[in-house]
């Protein structure tokens, strides 16, 4: 007869326990120091300066979900980083197990459900809330108490387009807004996808070839903030750099109708130009060239377009003028076409055209 196999007694209740408690003891440790590492985490993320000086009203509204998400985060940042460092220390393989396989392993099934369950309900809060925020900082404000403002990109400039008398509309190169009044950005593109940025408004919106977007924020502190593009656009794409500047609504509105005035008034007696009455200095920091150009006058030493105190003191003032409307008509040996914005001829007035010739003509002799 065979050998009937005996049943083995169960082990004494106080080596359960003993089982029971190194099971748990990791698991035990393993929170408490995800929840230190977490709490610390927290506050040092809290505690980081992660935007520049808020500049609107929905700025506000953007960081608080910021620090939403860094709050939600970093737990479950902790969580997996503890999880499975634990893991490499525990089941790490030791002398003379080189050649063998782990222990087969069922799954357990609560326990995928539980950590599926949970990231899911918690990116449905967060998209929920994030929804929330973005309705309430794109409502539109009363008919007529609107700002509109069209935005062209191109490479690598940036136009600003406003309502002007009758139905005109007034360009500027650099961006203009009164304080606390709501302004909707149309935006566009003549060319390539750029990204239309001010990093103290905290929006950005992608210029899209053929496709108006928009957006609407409300400034609520005045300065002068860049205007930046966040989409790399080419090879000038680090220069595609202008200024806005918040002010008064009366000081806003003087600048508007200077700048709607100024092509009938660039025009003096007898129809002759009066540059002398512009500062072309004035004009060549407005414009933004010391970021490409060097130029000692100005203190300007940019690096991306030629030296300008070395090409332009053989040059008359024809020559420098088409070199600023027509760019690419003449290109400098070693550099490369397409990289000077091709719109000044639309965004500067003929004074200030005149002007920045003829300062350019004199500080390069």
């Amino acid at each position: 007869m065979g050998s009937e196999e005996t049943e083995q007694p169960p082990a004494p209740a106080s080596e359960r326990l003993a089982t029971d408690y190194e099971r748990r003891a990791p698991v035990a440790t393993l929170v408490a120091i995800g929840a230190v590492a977490s709490v610390l985490g927290i506050a040092l993320a809290l505690l980081i300066d992660w935007f520049p000086t808020a500049a609107t009203t929905q700025a506000q509204s953007i960081d608080t979900l910021y620090d939403v998400l860094l709050i939600a985060s970093v737990p479950i940042f902790v969580l997996v980083m503890v999880v499975v460092l634990y893991c490499v220390w525990r089941f790490r393989m030791r002398p003379g197990e080189e050649e063998k396989d782990g222990p087969p392993i069922h799954g357990n099934t609560r326990l995928e459900v539980i950590w599926t369950l949970i990231p899911a309900l918690l990116m449905l809060g967060l998209s929920t809330y994030a929804y929330v925020v973005l309705k309430d900082i794109e409502e539109a404000p009363a008919a007529g108490q609107e700002l509109n403002v069209r935005v062209v990109g191109e490479q690598f400039t940036w136009t600003f387009f406003y309502e002007g008398p009758g139905d005109e509309e007034v360009a500027s190169p650099q961006l203009h807004l009164p304080v606390d009044r709501s302004v909707r950005f149309t935006i566009q593109t003549k060319d390539v996808l750029h990204s239309f940025w001010v990093p103290e408004f905290r929006m950005k919106l992608d210029t899209v070839p053929g496709i108006d977007t928009s957006y609407r924020v409300t400034p609520n502190r005045e300065g002068t903030y860049a205007v930046v593009c966040a989409e790399l656009c080419g090879i000038g794409h680090a220069t595609m750099r202008q200024t806005v500047r918040v002010m008064p609504a009366e000081e806003f509105e003087a600048w508007l109708q200077e700048r709607a005035e100024g092509a009938d008034s660039a025009q003096g007696a007898g129809g002759e130009q009066r540059a002398e009455e512009v500062d072309g200095a004035a004009v060549f920091a407005a414009a933004g060239c010391g970021g490409c150009h060097v130029l000692a006058d100005a203190g300007a030493n940019g690096d991306t377009g030629p030296d300008l105190d070395e090409v332009l003191p053989d040059r008359d003032r024809d020559h420098i003028l088409q070199s600023i409307v027509e760019p690419n008509a003449e290109i400098t040996p070693g550099y490369s076409p397409g990289i000077m914005p091709p719109n000044y001829d639309d965004t500067l007035t003929e004074q200030e055209l005149q002007a920045l010739t003829d300062y350019l003509h004199e500080v390069t002799r």
